[in-house]
């Protein structure tokens, strides 16, 4: 058997100088903008934010954080984010290491150079939407980088040799991580900054909107959310903070079927947003977490004995310099013995843990379990009737294609839509 792969080397504490500066001058200048947007020229609503300031209170040292933060919400504008991140005090605004991460459309956000740039120092990831690009999906480079920015380091990215004969998804982008590596793609083509590598960038806060799109409904009930938000809340190491919220208001300041100017939201609104409390994690997932170690366990066992002989040994070798999935309860199997390695983030080399029905109905279930909880944050305010069960199924809504109208009311519920 070859030898065990070396240790990789210790993450690089934090980006340079330049990177820093303009990263607290996007995020702080923002914060101003925004806050002076809601507070300004809106009437504001805010129920619980002390919850979520508290939250980021006790992660201010870096040092002590001992798991990430995973805040989620619904999505009724545009200008969700950064808008909503106004709500927080100034005194927070310039401290990036403490504000949030997120998922900005790649043919927006990274559409050319200078916006990449600003949504780079701005903390956003890119996103490939389906509809718009052949790179799009649930194992997509950005839900790894979301996925480690949330857990401990160090990480590896040692995977089998790419092979033609693997399947599509892999074979549709080229592997995106490489061990040490500064930067990643999201298409083999592009070049984007790795975030994760940062040692300060452990245990980190990101936000999410798992609707994955604008939905502008009259009562602002919600969509089913989709499996993205179910691989941070399952692969991350350890689990982390989730803190369910609810917005209300932001799409009366852009609605989608705004006149000119398009580009200017509308002002003199009424904004209400609320913090639901920091989740039970063991109550709410616990469950499902130990269905997904066990089926990780299965899955990496079978990888390690049924392996022609040349990868067995390819893989027993990296197996010392890979991260455990898992830092407390092994899976329930009488036959472990020791707890069974992955790479945090990174599931191509598994099909099992991408596409069988275990998985699948995991994924389902945590969502659904996620999209109850940002429910009863919306529940808890007053003026919203119940959530109408059927929008939380995907089949409600399957995509209309005899519709080839630019915008339209959605044959569902009547919310608003644009096909960009």
């Amino acid at each position: 058997m070859a030898s065990p792969a070396p240790a990789p080397a210790p993450a690089p504490q934090s980006p340079g100088l330049p990177w820093r500066m303009a990263s607290t001058m996007v995020m702080g200048i923002t914060g101003i903008i925004s806050r002076s947007i809601l507070y300004g020229l809106n009437s504001v609503e805010v129920t619980g934010l002390q919850r979520l300031l508290d939250v980021l209170d006790s992660r201010k040292d870096i040092e002590k954080r001992q798991r990430g933060l995973l805040t989620v919400s619904n999505h009724v504008s545009v200008v969700d984010d950064p808008l909503i991140w106004g709500l927080l005090p100034l005194s927070y605004a310039f401290n990036p290491s403490n504000l949030r991460w997120t998922l900005g459309a790649h043919d927006i956000c990274f559409a050319n150079k200078v916006f990449a740039n600003f949504f780079t120092y701005g903390q956003v990831l890119p996103a490939h939407r389906l509809k718009h690009s052949p790179h799009g999906g649930l194992f997509q480079p950005c839900l790894t980088q979301a996925i480690r920015l949330l857990s401990s380091q160090p990480y590896s990215s040692n995977r089998l040799p790419s092979s033609p004969q693997r399947d599509h998804d892999s074979s549709q982008v080229p592997d995106p991580f490489t061990v040490g590596a500064m930067t990643f793609s999201t298409t083999g083509t592009d070049t984007i900054p790795a975030p994760s590598v940062f040692q300060r960038n452990r245990h980190s806060w990101v936000h999410v909107f798992p609707e994955g799109l604008v939905h502008q409904h009259p009562t602002c009930d919600l969509r089913y959310f989709k499996w993205g938000v179910a691989r941070l809340i399952l692969e991350s190491e350890p689990a982390p903070d989730i803190l369910p919220m609810f917005i209300d208001g932001t799409q009366n300041l852009m609605p989608e079927d705004r006149g000119f100017p398009r580009f200017l939201p509308r002002m003199g609104k009424r904004i209400r947003v609320a913090f639901g409390e920091v989740l039970d994690y063991e109550e709410t997932f616990g469950d499902l977490r130990r269905r997904w170690q066990a089926l990780v366990h299965k899955a990496a066992t079978s990888a390690t004995q049924n392996q022609p002989s040349q990868k067995q040994q390819t893989i027993a070798s990296r197996l010392s310099a890979l991260v455990p999935l898992w830092s407390s309860s092994p899976p329930p199997t009488p036959t472990t013995t020791k707890k069974t390695m992955v790479v945090v983030g990174e599931l191509r080399d598994y099909r099992e843990l991408m596409y069988s029905a275990e998985a699948n109905a995991i994924r389902i279930e945590v969502a659904r379990r996620m999209r109850e909880q940002v429910l009863k944050v919306r529940k808890s305010m007053v003026g919203y009737p119940e959530s109408d069960p059927k929008l939380g199924d995907a089949s409600t809504w399957a995509a209309d294609e005899s519709n080839s109208e630019k915008k339209y009311r959605s044959r569902v519920d009547g919310s608003g839509i644009e096909q960009d």
